[in-house]
């Protein structure tokens, strides 16, 4: 009788104990998957599917949860690699690497370790690619260094499901000595430019004070040029004024028609102009010679009276 009444009291129980254990089990398989996350879900212990963005339920006991994968690109940053270069020169090089998971399958069954893995491949890659180029080489073509290891870390990594965007060489440093004797050189070359520069300005002012001279020179030369033309002028408008003024007085005498007493008064009074000069030689014309005979007769004879 105390057995029955157990029971059936233990029975409710039991039941609501069930219950819970089954609600457990069943939210314990529920999953949201949030955005550029991935989840990788294997059934008894082999791949069966890749569970993508929104709600999921999985078979409990047999389905379980192989990894969980971030869709976002990574960046990672490797310590400096000690590198040796063509010429013997060790150098540090600091890596930076950015890539995305496109596969989770292949990532999450692809490699052991990916991360390690892509560390040791980026070390390796560095070095061959270095290793064959010059100090001076290694320092100034970063961006063939870097396009020749994404384009190397891309196509091995593409079987683990990975993506390499972007490879960075973050610094390059060269030995303590190595770096003074680039600095002494940097500083040998700017004081070259320095120079050469300084001698570019001197010889440019130079040539502008001369251009300067020359466009003076010039200028002052058809100043003068200018001036005698002007002169020039002057002088040959005055002797066509003279000309012009000597042609109207001939040309009024013709006009008023003088008599052979006038023009012989003239031809007296431009003689007379003419000895007043300071010519030493004086040719005087026979009809002037004639009349001053007339007048000396006609003197001597007025006197006689």
């Amino acid at each position: 009788m105390a057995i029955s009444v157990f029971l059936s009291s233990a029975a409710p129980i039991a039941v609501a104990a069930i219950i819970l254990v089954l609600v457990v089990i069943v939210t314990s398989n529920i999953r949201v998957v949030r955005q550029a996350t991935a989840v990788v879900i294997e059934r008894l212990g082999a791949y069966q599917s890749t569970w993508g963005v929104g709600l999921h339920i999985k078979i409990p006991f047999i389905d379980k949860y192989g990894r969980v994968v971030s869709l976002k690109e990574q960046v990672y940053d490797f310590a400096p690699q000690p590198v040796i270069t063509k010429d013997n020169v060790t150098i540090l090089v600091d890596t930076v690497v950015y890539l995305q998971i496109t596969d989770p399958k292949l990532y999450a069954y692809g490699v052991q370790s990916p991360e390690r893995a892509i560390e040791i491949l980026t070390a390796t890659t560095l070095r061959n690619i270095i290793g064959s180029l010059e100090l001076d080489q290694s320092l100034t073509s970063r961006d063939i260094i870097n396009e020749k290891m994404r384009s190397i870390l891309d196509e091995a990594t593409d079987p683990w499901g990975i993506k390499v965007n972007r490879v960075e060489l973050k610094n390059i440093e060269p030995p303590r000595e190595i770096k003074e004797a680039m600095e002494k050189q940097m500083k040998a070359e700017r004081e070259r430019r320095q120079s050469i520069l300084k001698a570019e300005g001197e010889k440019a002012s130079q040539i502008l004070v001369a251009e300067g001279e020359k466009q003076s020179a010039i200028l002052r030369a058809d100043a003068v040029r200018q001036q005698r033309i002007l002169e020039a002028e002057g002088e040959a408008q005055a002797i066509l004024s003279v000309q012009k003024a000597l042609a109207d007085s001939i040309k009024l005498i013709n006009e008023s028609n003088p008599s052979q007493a006038v023009l012989t008064i003239k031809s007296l009074e431009a003689f007379s102009k003419a000895a007043d000069g300071k010519a030493t030689k004086i040719i005087i014309p026979s009809e002037i010679q004639g009349l001053a005979g007339l007048a000396a007769s006609a003197k001597e004879i007025f006197e006689g009276k």
